[in-house]
Parts: C-alpha cells; sequence; structure tokens
C-alpha cells in the first residue's frame, strides 16, 4: 500500500511538471471585447481588433499560443490577480495608480483621450464648460479617473458605466451631455456610425500623464519577470521592425500611437 502511495506521488507530480510545461506555450490574455477598434467581436463572434492583432503577433514572435478570457474592463485587474489568465490586453494605459497592484510590459502604444459631444453643444473638456452637465465614462478606466478628479470636485456629473456602448446609447437618447473616450475608439465605436452623426469631438486631448499613464501596455502579475521579459523582447522587435506602426495605420489612421 506504501508503495502504491509513493507511485501514485510520482505520477501526480509528473503530471503537475507536464501540464506546467504544456502551459508555458500558451499565452492567456484578459480582455474586455466592446471597445472597438481596440477589442470588440465581428459578425461571426470572434475577437477582433488593434489589440487582437498586436496580441497575436506577439505570440507570434515570443512562440507562444495565444488564448483569450473575457470579463468586464474593471474586473481585469482582480482577475488577473486571480490567475483567471497571464497577461491583461485590452487598451490598458499604464498608470501610477495601476503600477501599485501589478506590473507592466514595455509601453506598446499611446493614445489621446477626447471629448465627444453632440455638434452645436458649445461644450470644452474643462471644468467651466462642464459644469452641470452630465458626462459618461467607462467604469475602472483612466477616462474615469481623470473626469473625477479634474472635472467633479467643479460640479461636472461623472457617470460611470461598465460598458462604453452603453455610453453612447445614453448620449444619443439625451441623457448624457458628453463622454470622455481613447479617441480612436470614440472614432471608430460612435463617431463613425450612423448614431454618432450629430456628434464629434470637441476641443483639444485632455492631459494628465500622472492619471492616463505613458501609454498602453500589456498588465501582468507583480513577480513574473521571466514573462515580461520575453514580452519585452517580442514588443521591441515588433516596434522595430515597423509591425506596430502599420497596424495602428489599419485601424487608426493617421493618428501617431508611437510612445512619448
Amino acid at each position: 500500500m506504501k508503495l502504491l502511495r509513493n507511485l501514485l506521488a510520482i505520477v501526480c507530480a509528473f503530471a503537475s511538471v507536464s501540464a506546467i510545461a504544456a502551459d508555458a506555450t500558451t499565452l492567456r490574455f484578459g480582455l474586455e471585447a466592446q471597445y472597438p477598434p481596440f477589442e470588440s467581436k465581428g459578425a461571426n463572434g470572434e475577437l477582433q481588433g488593434f489589440d487582437i492583432d498586436i496580441g497575436n503577433a506577439v505570440c507570434a514572435t515570443a512562440h507562444l499560443k495565444c488564448s483569450w478570457v473575457e470579463t468586464s474592463f474593471d474586473g481585469l485587474i482582480p482577475a488577473l490577480q486571480g490567475r483567471k489568465f497571464d497577461a491583461i490586453n485590452s487598451a490598458m494605459n499604464a498608470t501610477e495608480k495601476r503600477r501599485q497592484a501589478i506590473a507592466f510590459t514595455n509601453i506598446i502604444y499611446r493614445v489621446p483621450s477626447q471629448l465627444i459631444a453632440r455638434n452645436g453643444s458649445g461644450l470644452l473638456p474643462t471644468p467651466e464648460s462642464l459644469k452641470g452637465k452630465h458626462v459618461g465614462v467607462l467604469q475602472a478606466s483612466i477616462q474615469e479617473t481623470f473626469a473625477k478628479v479634474h472635472w467633479e470636485p467643479a460640479g461636472v456629473n461623472v457617470v460611470s458605466y461598465q460598458d462604453q456602448n452603453q455610453v453612447y446609447a445614453d448620449l444619443v437618447s439625451g441623457r448624457l451631455d458628453a463622454t470622455l473616450v481613447l479617441a480612436p475608439a470614440g472614432q471608430t465605436g460612435f463617431l463613425s456610425r450612423p448614431d454618432g452623426k450629430d456628434f464629434s469631438f470637441v476641443g483639444q486631448p485632455v492631459r494628465d500623464d500622472r492619471i492616463l499613464g505613458g501609454g498602453v501596455a500589456f498588465g501582468l502579475r507583480k513577480g513574473d519577470d521571466s514573462l515580461k521579459k520575453q514580452l519585452d523582447a517580442a514588443i521591441v522587435k515588433l516596434q522595430t521592425d515597423g509591425t506596430v506602426k502599420t497596424l495602428a495605420h489599419k485601424y487608426f489612421g493617421n493618428i501617431d500611437v508611437s510612445p512619448k
């Protein structure tokens, strides 16, 4: 009986090692698939978008197999910490606040955040202009943090949503006066669609590097140094050979996404 128990222990140990080895060839990305052109689902139900293409290119360069795990944006960091996946790939900016909870790879790209409002509204992305107005933001986003820090104390009503598409719906219905979004997401996900025909970007992009971060990167668990090194090397290669720039032009047109 003792010999049998020992044999079973050895078999289990080998099985665990094999599982770990097999898992090491797969990179599980966590994302929220409701933020075009960064990540969304096509008519066939398949994931599509800039971050999806970037993720697949990184996996190919690092000789890994990509898999994708969906969750709400505000649940991405807890799910990463809970080991539901290995890296966040969901247009997440590397900010000081987020770096307190998780680590990040090298910055992959950077895009501006801008305010969208109805044509002729006269609104601008300033506390004075938005006082008394309702501004929709994606929950747990840097846009939410920016609006709550810079605008809410001045009397702006900042309304948080788990789904950016619901923000657009409430903007069209008149329940909201404006929304603050990453510019490419606002252009592709709303302004370029029929519902967005009466709206446009207003004013200049907002600025606060402390809140908005230095750009978008993959979020990692602290201590996953080997994975960070592997992904950083792939990112540098894709930036150097022009892949990131080519994919950015495909989705964002002439918007400069180079890290600054």
